[in-house]
């Protein structure tokens, strides 16, 4: 694949060893860029490849990966779309930036948390794992779906998070075990966002 391909906007922060590093995909949420996880993906593995691509939808001014409607529910072509695109960008910057395709996690925060699910749902093979803060939705699953057995999913919600009530979370997670996934739930009391002690832990556990 031509470099010229690349041209969706991103950050590549590579580690000292590009080939043998763990690579995170990091995926901003609502109104943030591709700049926005770059601290936490840091936090969460110091020693990783860093890779930061921009949502390619603007609604009302603020950048996502995929469509919310004005209504609150979420446009799901919109969704598929997005992970469509954004796995022809991972696959691409494999070839680009060298790093070990099978040692790919992604990091999201609220539009990208369901976005990185959903590219886990229907792309397992392109990840070993998620890390999905305030994640808010997943893909129903196709019939025939491929399966999750292997794929390691750490997933992060407030209890007072207007946007995934805890029983919507719970769906989440049964979603992900029954396809075979190992999902581990941290919860908080707040609302809509990422704690330290979250990322502390899951840190300890990554490495």
């Amino acid at each position: 694949m031509p470099k010229s391909q690349l041209t969706r906007a991103h950050v590549w922060k590579p580690a000292a060893d590009i080939e043998t590093a763990r690579t995170l995909l990091l995926l901003h949420g609502t109104g943030a860029d591709e700049h926005d996880l770059l601290g936490l993906g840091r936090q969460l593995d110091p020693d990783a490849n860093l890779l930061a691509p921009r949502g390619n939808i603007i609604t009302n001014g603020m950048t996502r990966f995929f469509i919310r409607n004005d209504d609150g529910s979420f446009d799901l072509p919109s969704l598929v779309k997005a992970v469509k695109e954004l796995r022809e960008f991972l696959l691409v910057a494999q070839w680009e930036y060298g790093f070990d395709s099978e040692n790919v996690w992604s990091v999201g925060f609220s539009n990208g948390a369901s976005t990185a699910l959903a590219l886990l749902q229907s792309f397992p093979d392109d990840l070993r794992g998620i890390v999905a803060f305030a994640a808010t939705i997943t893909m129903d699953a196709p019939t025939g779906a491929a399966s999750l057995v292997g794929k390691t999913v750490f997933l992060a919600n407030g209890l007072t998070d207007d946007y995934t009530p805890e029983v919507q979370t719970k769906a989440i997670m049964k979603q992900l075990a029954d396809a075979g996934a190992v999902v581990t739930l941290f919860t908080h009391p707040g609302g809509h966002s990422i704690v330290m002690p979250h990322v502390q832990q899951i840190r300890n556990l990554l490495s």
